[in-house]
């Protein structure tokens, strides 16, 4: 696993569409659009459930809920969004009344979307932390606190890696949470969760923690807590507490193979929540060092073959071409100690990113069944890439045809029920009087052949002549997960039975 972004897939929930993808792995717990609502509890089997009471009463007022409005997404994303629209109510509409309440604007049709998260008051003078995901592209952030009211929030800084964001308001004094440690919490002991799952509103489940120093895949930066408390989308950036009162983790990841809690939620530990913070709120962002290597655990098989007497170190299978390394360290070489301390593969990412940029880090290595010391200059640790479901693209128009199309993602097929196609072009905008509109065409619809030639590229539309009735164009269409093929004359249709409803 590569300690930095070189090779390294950052994974974000993007509602809606990453429902499939959380299905098959570890999911952060997003937010959901419904309207907000009272306080829900709900306990461990067993528990007494006026046992925790007292505590939520007194730290409640600290949790907030967060409205974000989004920066616009891509073109095809906005297309389904329509699509999914027209089977029912969207979500994002009754997001979009909840920030019309605080000077949103209903009025504006630029493909912006909005969603919700969790978070909490840590400064009575309005400091805030949430997770990073739930304000990743935000346009603007409200925070709708539990006295009632409305209020605008700064970004005060974001870290990619541990996925912590600090916002700031100004709302006078505010109840605020103390931030503990999740040393002060042992497996088996009880803790609390609340947050906003899936909009509903402030709620609160119970549990225990259920293991400790938990790494995942994803993060390798952060070794979480884990917690069978209930935790759900919305949930994101709220606090996971103990029973003294203080915060012992923020939730932010689930694993689930249905998308809905099962038990094992995964949580931040608060010790690593006060390190960000306290460089966001000085800096911005978080520095950390960067070698630009990607490493495997070395066993005890792959070390005889090497030569190298101890198992269990770093061994580097590639290295990022821009990075500090390229020409000091090589593939195949095993790292045994950084600045003395042990390189093992578990601790590589901790140590690693812990080195002071523009430091010179003294690396020990065993190469060829020889050891040796080298310098290397640390770099600083890139930010992950955008997510290309992020910054999106923009759609192309078709003279021909009227319309405006956009490539397609997975997640874009998946959400307009395209799931079995493979690839094609989504329809985002059309010409009322255009040939497309009077062939019966919908925004959403996803075109995936000319005639019996699969689209390939925007080029292989974008060339074609104006239809006619005496030389249609023949398109196969995708609608509602139904495939069916469409004859444009540049003519309104009266009955098109074979159109996809």
């Amino acid at each position: 696993m590569l300690n930095n972004r070189f090779g390294r897939e950052v994974y974000r929930w993007l509602s809606p569409f990453r429902q499939e993808a959380a299905k098959r792995r570890f999911v952060r717990s997003i937010p959901a659009a419904v309207a907000l609502a009272g306080v829900l509890f709900c306990t461990p089997s067993g528990a007494d459930p006026s046992g925790y009471a007292a505590l939520v009463k007194r730290v409640s007022p600290s949790v907030v809920t967060i409205l974000v409005e989004e920066a616009a997404v891509s073109a095809g994303q906005r297309a389904a969004l329509t699509a999914r629209a027209r089977d029912y109510d969207s979500m994002q509409s009754v997001i979009q009344r909840l920030l019309s309440g605080v000077n949103g604007d209903q009025s504006r049709d630029d493909g912006a979307t909005a969603s919700l998260g969790s978070g909490f008051i840590v400064r009575a003078d309005g400091l805030i932390v949430t997770n990073r995901h739930v304000i990743v592209g935000a346009r603007k952030v409200h925070v709708h606190l539990p006295d009632g009211r409305d209020v605008t929030a700064d970004i005060v800084g974001a870290d990619a890696f541990t996925d912590i964001a600090l916002l700031r308001v100004h709302a006078g004094n505010l109840p605020a949470l103390r931030l503990g440690s999740s040393e002060d919490v042992s497996v088996g002991d009880a803790v609390i969760a609340i947050g906003n799952p899936f909009g509903l509103g402030q709620s609160v489940s119970a549990g225990i923690v259920s293991a400790r120093a938990r790494a995942l895949e994803d993060d390798p930066y952060i070794n979480f807590l884990q917690t069978d408390a209930a935790i759900n989308r919305g949930n994101s950036g709220g606090p996971l507490l103990s029973t003294a009162g203080t915060v012992v983790g923020v939730t932010s990841v689930i694993f689930s193979p249905s998308g809905g809690s099962v038990g094992l939620g995964f949580a931040i530990p608060a010790e690593t929540v006060s390190a960000v913070i306290r460089q966001l709120e000085a800096h911005g962002r978080v520095e950390r060092g960067y070698l630009g290597i990607s490493a495997q655990e070395l066993t005890p098989e792959v070390a005889t073959a090497l030569h190298v007497k101890a198992a269990g170190h770093a061994l580097i299978t590639a290295l990022d071409a821009q990075g500090p390394s390229t020409q000091s360290l090589a593939i195949g070489d095993v790292l045994l100690t950084i600045n003395l301390t042990p390189a093992t593969f578990k601790n590589l990412s901790t140590i690693t990113t812990r080195l002071v940029p523009d430091s010179l880090a003294t690396i020990r290595i065993a190469r060829d069944g020889k050891e040796q010391t080298l310098a290397i200059k640390v770099a600083r640790l890139p930010d992950p890439p955008e997510d290309a479901a992020v910054s999106g693209g923009q759609d192309s128009w078709v003279p021909a045809l009227g319309l405006g199309v956009a490539d397609t993602t997975v997640d874009i097929r998946n959400a307009i029920k395209a799931n079995n196609e493979t690839g094609g072009l989504i329809v985002t905008q059309l010409r009322p009087a255009g040939a497309g509109a009077l062939a019966g065409l919908k925004v959403g619809d996803l075109i995936t052949h000319v005639g019996t030639k699969q689209l390939l590229a925007m080029a292989d539309l974008a060339a074609i002549h104006a239809p006619t009735r005496q030389a249609p164009l023949l398109l196969r269409v995708v609608r509602e997960g139904a495939p069916a093929f469409v004859a444009i004359t540049g003519e309104a249709e009266i009955s098109r039975p074979n159109v996809p409803h």
